[in-house]
């Protein structure tokens, strides 16, 4: 079907950033919306960005709105997620996953295709 696979995830300092890729493979047609989710330890897993595959249209949630960036390459079935500003709260395992549906919103349950995730980890 789907295949989600997370890379550049890393250890980076307080202030610093990193960016994040999320290749997608198969029948990608079938989705239509990609999200970014994360999940600390001890912590339920929230969800982070998203964004249209057709029109390109993002949605952020509160905690990284004007630090964190969501975009994507069609060409090359990728996702980005750069992340600006870091701070030791944002340490988490950062999940891809990719919906079916046309208005996933925020919750995970509506996402169908899941990556395997990558570690960040912020200093302070």
């Amino acid at each position: 079907q789907v295949q989600v696979v997370e890379s550049g995830g890393g250890l980076v300092q307080a202030g610093g950033s990193l960016r994040l890729s999320c290749a997608a493979s198969g029948r990608t047609f079938s989705t239509y919306v990609m999200g970014w989710f994360r999940q600390a330890p001890g912590k339920e897993r929230e969800f982070v960005a998203r964004i249209s595959w057709n029109s390109g249209r993002t949605s952020y949630a509160d905690s990284v709105k004007e630090r964190f960036t969501i975009s994507r390459d069609n060409a090359k079935n990728t996702v980005y997620l750069q992340m600006n500003s870091l701070k030791s709260e944002d340490t988490a395992v950062y999940y891809c996953a990719a919906a079916r549906s046309y208005h996933p919103g925020t919750y995970s349950d509506n996402y169908d295709y899941w990556g395997q995730g990558t570690q960040v980890t912020v200093s302070s």
